[in-house]
């Protein structure tokens, strides 16, 4: 089960934003996989995507018809991630690209294609065109947790987020569902992610807004160290709210919002992480004390990429020398080891590099036994810090892994 995730919160409404699902059977029967999500037109629309350089089908044509064209809608299909499949693979994304662009009278240069589920298969077309009417007939504002059940793979629960503020007066809602459990180590977003918003932005702060909120919260998860061909992560923005337009990343108005975006990516990334294939525990790393932003986090990715030490909180193993390995072989130009401390929670394990003196096996193994934990590493070295969120390794992740495919 989720670590401390009961169910979706409210996700309120976006003007301007209409959602629709359905139950194509892409690749299992009985579930919602398909999911369409329109924009009103004069959506503004930034994205950041994958960098893994085999990247999928969906993402290169996505690519393409963002350079073109102001997307009317977005089209996702979960089951299969038509990834590792060619020139093939791109025809199928852009069949299906057309499909709906029938059906909502756009060109098909206005429809973004996702896909998510296994690599190296081709999409089944005549599927996903079929169930497409369906998604269209169920289009409307109140569909984002029927969307973020549509999305899932191997997630256990949907996940959503939703937030208003008041900007000149009116109210502006940003709204957000994500999907992703594993193959989580983004360089950019991670999983598939789409954010809305009615407030009015210029597309430069759209994106300055979208790329900031996702350094500081996707680009800031891991469970296994692996980064998707898939990643992709969508901020909308319909303009319907009725206050005076932001026109460039900066000033009150900007920051507000910005900080809800924020507020949102970041309740996202961490229910991902919550959600971890296999997980139970939901894992804080704080790297302070660093000569540079960078150093903390190799010295924190380090840390939560070890598998002896995802292992040992699997555990609840208050074994510390693992930590303290993984902080030694971090690749960071200098590292004084004398001046380095290690805390779990409240309890301090390490001091001036080595064994606190007050430090005990059962205060260690109290935290260890929390399904929430906080590691707190000072490197003495400066005033940089970072944090990154991840989770332990269980024998459940092996097992939902080796049978992905079954």
């Amino acid at each position: 089960m989720a670590v401390g995730l009961s169910g979706l919160p409210e996700l309120y409404p976006v003007p301007g934003i209409r959602l629709g699902t359905a139950r194509a059977g892409i690749r299992k029967l009985d579930r919602r996989d398909l999911v369409v999500i329109e924009c009103a037109s004069g959506t503004r629309t930034a994205a950041v995507f994958t960098r893994n350089r085999f990247c999928a089908a969906p993402v290169v044509v996505a690519r393409e018809h963002l350079s073109k064209s102001t997307p009317r809608a977005l089209l996702i299909n979960t089951g299969f991630a038509n990834a590792g499949t060619g020139a093939p693979g791109e025809a199928d994304a852009r069949t299906c690209c057309e499909a709906l662009a029938r059906e909502l009278k756009c060109a098909p240069q206005e429809v973004l294609p996702f896909s998510t589920g296994v690599i190296g298969e081709r999409l089944p077309i005549e599927r996903i065109v079929a169930g497409l009417p369906g998604c269209v007939a169920g289009l409307g504002e109140p569909g984002w947790s029927e969307a973020a059940h549509g999305i899932m793979t191997t997630d256990t629960v949907p996940k959503g987020s939703s937030r208003q503020i008041q900007l000149d007066g009116k109210t502006v809602t940003v709204t957000g569902i994500a999907k992703g459990a594993g193959m989580i180590r983004p360089d950019m977003a991670t999983m598939l992610a789409f954010i809305a918003t009615d407030a009015a932005i210029s597309k430069s702060a759209l994106q300055a807004c979208l790329e900031t909120a996702v350094n500081s919260s996707f680009n800031r998860i891991t469970v296994d160290g692996d980064t998707s061909t898939n990643d992709a992560c969508l901020l909308l923005a319909t303009g319907r709210a009725g206050h005076a337009s932001i026109e460039s990343a900066s000033g009150q108005s900007y920051e507000t919002l910005a900080r809800a975006v924020g507020e949102v990516c970041t309740e996202l990334a961490q229910a991902i992480i919550r959600d971890a294939e296999g997980a139970t525990k939901f894992i804080t790393i704080d790297v302070g004390g660093g000569a540079s932003e960078s150093d903390c986090l190799e010295v924190a990715y380090t840390i939560a990429h070890s598998p002896l030490v995802k292992t040992a909180f699997f555990a609840s193993d208050p074994n510390w020398g693992r930590i303290l390995a993984a902080i030694g072989r971090t690749p960071i130009p200098r590292l004084d080891v004398d001046r380095v401390s290690i805390h779990l929670d409240d309890v301090c394990v390490v001091r001036h590099g080595g064994l606190a003196a007050d430090y005990t096996e059962a205060k260690g193994l109290a935290v260890m036994k929390r399904p929430e934990i906080r590691v707190r590493v000072d490197l003495g070295a400066g005033a940089a810090r970072a944090t990154v969120w991840t989770s332990d390794l269980s024998h459940d992740y092996v097992r939902i892994n080796a049978e992905y495919r079954s």
